[in-house]
């Protein structure tokens, strides 16, 4: 087949959809996976929008003050966006799981604390975020030189690193709560805390250890915007805009399973993607109504699986949103 022909394949909207899809989904992958986690130790975390906004401000603010190649300076500052949005769920597990307050109340009050109209947008104003170009982001790698491959080549063989990380953290999280025994001490944790105490796993300990990991895998996704969708800072919460929203409902989508999250992912990544790609292929569709795409299908989830017994059916864990003390056993 000619390089021509293979050209033509790879312009086609089915293509440029599939491989946007993976691109607009990585964000969502990273921040789902995180929750992921929170909820198997039974910890539900509504502040994933402003771990990932306040991630995303800090993230973008490391490239601009680490000098450095390329490489050492993007690996440090999604570093730095993980670190930023571990500290915010830090502030979420002392709530939850110390002082035993309302999941739901703390993770909204996190939103609001961290989002785009408190903790990221004074960050962003006071260090002038919106006004320095992006000097360093990430692109896309020609893996084993297959990125002109029909169809599989810019959807597999043309991604960023972040997009591969992505696909091993997904396989690593997988394994970790099925095989492994710290994994499943976390399911113990999250189905029934009071009989995984009176077996000696420290319930404070595992939730707090993976509301951290939550948090600073949505400051990752939250850096996938500012270091690779979209570089650079934009003032109020449009750059993730909904993103952290979305991430909670496909941990339900997704029946609490990883593989299931990366599949999730990129359907509503498809869905965020779609617009873009129509747009640039002369197809003309009202914006508003594709852009609400995503968003409405997020409502439907969260409608159809709202209820006590689909959460049965669906395999949420059982003490899922509720605090636990030993005294009350």
């Amino acid at each position: 087949m000619s390089a021509g022909m293979l050209a033509s394949i790879n312009d086609d909207l089915e293509v440029v959809v599939l491989a946007q899809a993976v691109l607009y989904g990585t964000p969502l992958l990273f921040a789902a996976l995180g929750e992921l986690l929170a909820e198997r130790s039974g910890v539900l975390n509504l502040g994933v929008e402003g771990m990932m906004l306040f991630g995303a401000a800090v993230g973008y603010w490391a490239t601009l003050r680490v000098h450095g190649s390329d490489a050492s300076v993007l690996v440090l500052a999604v570093g730095a966006a993980g670190l930023a949005g571990a500290a915010m769920a830090a502030i979420h597990a002392f709530l939850t799981v110390t002082l035993r307050a309302s999941q739901i109340v703390s993770g909204l009050a996190l939103t609001i604390f961290a989002g785009g109209l408190g903790l990221s947008a004074y960050f962003g104003n006071e260090l002038h975020l919106a006004d320095h170009p992006a000097s360093h982001e990430f692109g896309s790698i020609d893996v084993f030189g297959l990125k002109d491959v029909a169809v599989l080549g810019p959807v597999l063989f043309n991604q960023s690193a972040l997009v591969y990380a992505s696909w091993v953290l997904t396989l690593a999280v997988g394994l970790y709560l099925a095989r492994t025994r710290w994994g499943l001490n976390v399911r113990a944790v999250g189905e029934a805390p009071a009989s995984a105490d009176a077996m000696g796993i420290n319930v404070t300990l595992y939730r707090y250890v993976h509301v951290l990991l939550g948090g600073a895998l949505a400051g990752v996704g939250g850096a996938c915007y500012s270091l690779l969708i979209t570089p650079g800072w934009v003032a109020g919460d449009t750059l993730v805009n909904g993103a952290g929203w979305i991430a909670i409902a496909l941990v339900i989508f997704a029946f609490w399973r990883a593989e299931l999250c990366l599949v999730g992912a990129y359907l509503f990544g498809g869905l965020s993607a779609l617009p873009f790609a129509l747009q640039a292929h002369g197809v003309t569709v009202t914006p508003e109504l594709l852009q609400s795409l995503p968003y409405a299908m997020t409502v439907v989830v969260l409608v159809l699986v709202s209820t006590a017994f689909a959460k049965r059916r669906l395999g949420a864990p059982a003490a899922l949103g509720r605090p636990y003390a030993r005294e009350e056993r």
